[in-house]
């Protein structure tokens, strides 16, 4: 039997009735436009009766008599004088319009109750430390008024002060770092913990401004960084605290982040770096980050101490010259670099001397990277051998002139155990993971200015170049590709960076060894 079909109104009256409702839908806001004046006086009008009708009812009955006499004489009055009408008419249409249009509520101007309250908190708890009882007007009083102390303020979503400027007394010490510590540790505590605060003290004008700090981002992979030769990017830190962004890939995104670029080379005045932190707190991420831009224009040496094998995926590679694991060749190692740093200055000095610009083999540079020396120390002295450190005398000393860079990384616990030699000529630091104030006036020569968190994640900490300001630094994420914990996006991000194997010419692996050796994860080689 066949099927009729549908009648027209019922196939395509879907779209009809869109098309309908969209028409209407432009036509009442076309009407709204146009219609608005009117709109605007007709609710003029209407509140004006409805204010009318409550004065008339407000008016006791005995004044309503006199009331009406008024408004009847001045409605004569306004019918008799020459265009009495038409003026009457166009005051009344200005005021209704003035009585009708859309009216905003006002912002709300000073703080509510609570932030007054917490404002009044955090006053009270500075009037011990910004007061002496031989003021005769104390700017912090038990009681006082906060508004002369606290010049400017900001709240965040919570309710949390995100800024504040506290003026203080001149008698203050601000000079002295234990009593910027005490008001630092206290308006951390009173403002709300969990988050971190930068404080700029501005000893000349006797103000302090307390400014909460945006967490760092952590999401940031390794990658090639758009840097200069030379240029070696440690982490990343904040907009305010360098002039410079770097382009850096976010998954399919990119943005500009701000980074921490330490310079090496023949002009740089900080040639080597010290990193220094917890286990666990990422200093062999940040050498496996630097091994890995240091390969696209120099050679590498690499020291592991701990012996784990977390430099693994880079052996056999090009430019890694060695990854010595074990005492033996440890010495053997160090102390072929230290023949090669006065090789090349002897090169180079003989090239100047003889007006010729410096040997090729000598402008490319050489970073030696060491993790854990204090672990290799120990096994050398229960062994009667010399402790590795000693061999890196002459790098240290003379590397800047010869394009070679150390870079030494180790623990707290064995912060004793470093050379003088290393301790004077590592000038660059990094401090990683929770360190106490000691800690990092100790490792940085200053103390920061913000204050730590309590949840440390990996990778993050603090950076000083040389006699320069104390950064917050957070490394890019540079695990161990062979790391069964690594998430799959970070291991390839990383392989991706490992330059080619050096393979002898008759041992060259064809192409479909290759692709297996891309897929297959390499095996982990037997320590040194």
């Amino acid at each position: 039997m066949a099927r009729r079909p549908l009648p027209r109104i019922l196939s395509n009256g879907t779209a009809s009735i869109a098309r309908s409702r969209e028409l209407a839908r432009s036509a009442a806001d076309s009407a709204t436009d146009v219609l608005h004046p009117l709109i605007t006086i007709t609710r003029g009008l209407r509140r004006l009766a409805a204010a009318g009708r409550r004065k008339w009812a407000d008016t006791p009955k005995d004044r309503r008599g006199p009331l009406l006499f008024l408004v009847a004489s001045v409605v004569l009055v306004v019918a008799l004088v020459p265009y009495g009408p038409l003026l009457a008419a166009i005051a009344l249409m200005a005021a209704a319009a003035w009585t009708g249009r859309e009216r905003t509520a006002p912002a709300p101007t000073g703080p509510d109750e609570a932030q007054v309250q917490r404002l009044q908190s955090l006053y009270e708890a500075l009037v011990p430390y910004f007061s002496v009882p031989e003021d005769p007007a104390p700017l912090f009083a038990h009681g006082g008024d906060w508004d002369k102390a606290f010049t400017s303020y900001d709240f965040d979503d919570t309710g949390r002060v995100s800024r504040l400027v506290v003026n203080y007394p001149a008698y203050f010490t601000d000079g002295e770092a234990e009593s910027r510590a005490r008001i630092e540790q206290l308006l951390h505590a009173k403002a709300g913990r969990g988050r971190e605060y930068h404080f700029a003290w501005d000893e000349e004008g006797n103000q302090l401004t307390v400014t909460v700090l945006a967490p760092l981002p952590t999401d940031i992979a390794a990658q090639r960084f758009v840097t200069a030769p030379g240029e070696t990017v440690l982490g990343f830190t904040d907009e305010t605290a360098v002039q410079r962004t770097l382009p850096v890939a976010d998954g399919e995104e990119q943005r500009d982040v701000p980074p921490v670029v330490w310079r090496t080379g023949v002009r740089s005045t900080e040639p080597h770096l010290l990193v220094v932190g917890q286990p666990g707190s990422g200093t062999t991420s940040l050498l496996r980050s630097v091994a890995l831009q240091a390969l696209q224009y120099g050679d590498v040496l690499i020291i592991e101490g701990s012996g784990t094998g977390d430099y693994a995926c880079l052996t056999g590679r090009d430019g890694v010259l060695a990854i010595e694991c074990g005492l033996s060749g440890a010495l053997a190692s160090l102390e072929w670099a230290a023949h090669e740093t006065e090789r090349r200055l002897i090169s180079a000095n003989r090239a100047r001397q003889a007006g010729h610009p410096p040997p090729e083999d000598t402008k490319r540079p050489l970073w030696i990277l060491l993790d854990r020396p204090s672990a290799l120390g120990h096994l050398a002295a229960a062994d009667g051998r010399k402790d590795p450190q000693s061999l890196l005398q002459v790098p240290l000393r003379h590397g800047r002139a010869a394009n070679v860079t150390v870079v030494v990384a180790d623990q707290f616990d064995s912060l004793e155990a470093l050379s003088d030699p290393v301790r004077q000529h590592t000038r660059a630091r990094v401090v990683l993971g929770p360190a106490t104030p000691d800690q990092l006036d100790e490792v940085l020569g200053t103390p920061p200015h913000t204050t730590p968190t309590a949840d440390v994640p990996p990778g993050r900490g603090y950076a000083r170049l040389g006699t320069g300001p104390v950064h917050r630094l957070q490394v890019p994420a540079t695990p161990d590709p062979y790391d069964d914990a690594t998430s799959e996006a970070h291991r390839q991000a990383v392989m991706d960076l490992l330059p080619e194997r050096s393979t002898p010419a008759d041992a060259r692996p064809t192409e479909q060894e290759q692709d297996q050796d891309r897929d297959q994860p390499e095996p982990v080689p037997a320590e040194g």
